[in-house]
């Protein structure tokens, strides 16, 4: 679903944002424990300082941290910089341009599913994944469901 720096990047950030963390996590301290390749691993981080994501810190307590709080952040906001969530230009089922004016037999049933999964990175935050606020309101046609058990 997410390419590998998108991927790398979640990883990366939710080993930073772990509340435990006080001070700036080193490349290698992140690396080590998400077993992301160090050399790739700088590149993504960088990305995510670029994007207003991280905090690079210097010096020898030095490091990345977030530059917002886990509870504003999103998974959207974490994989922006490697991965377009609407980005499926090809056919689900073949190679031909399939969208809504000219949607093959699974398009809509596929867009059904795009667009759940793109709402979950839109309203999860970092602070979710990690347990620290509840989960949020079942989304009923992109609404929040006030209604929804939650």
């Amino acid at each position: 679903m997410l390419n590998q720096s998108a991927d790398y990047a979640l990883r990366a950030v939710l080993f930073v944002a772990q509340p435990r963390r006080r001070r700036s996590c080193p490349t290698s301290t992140i690396a080590r424990a998400t077993g992301i390749p160090r050399n790739y691993l700088g590149k993504v981080l960088h990305a995510l300082v670029e994007a207003g994501v991280l905090l690079s810190v210097r010096g020898p307590q030095g490091g990345f941290r977030l530059a917002a709080p886990a509870s504003e952040l999103t998974l959207a906001d974490v994989a922006a910089p490697f991965h377009k969530l609407r980005q499926r230009r090809v056919c689900l089922l073949g190679s031909r341009p399939c969208d809504a004016t000219r949607p093959c037999a699974a398009h809509h049933h596929w867009q059904h599913a795009a667009d759940e999964i793109t709402s979950f990175f839109r309203t999860t935050t970092i602070a979710a994944m990690l347990g620290g606020e509840p989960k949020p309101h079942q989304l009923q046609n992109g609404v929040p469901d006030d209604n929804a058990a939650g």
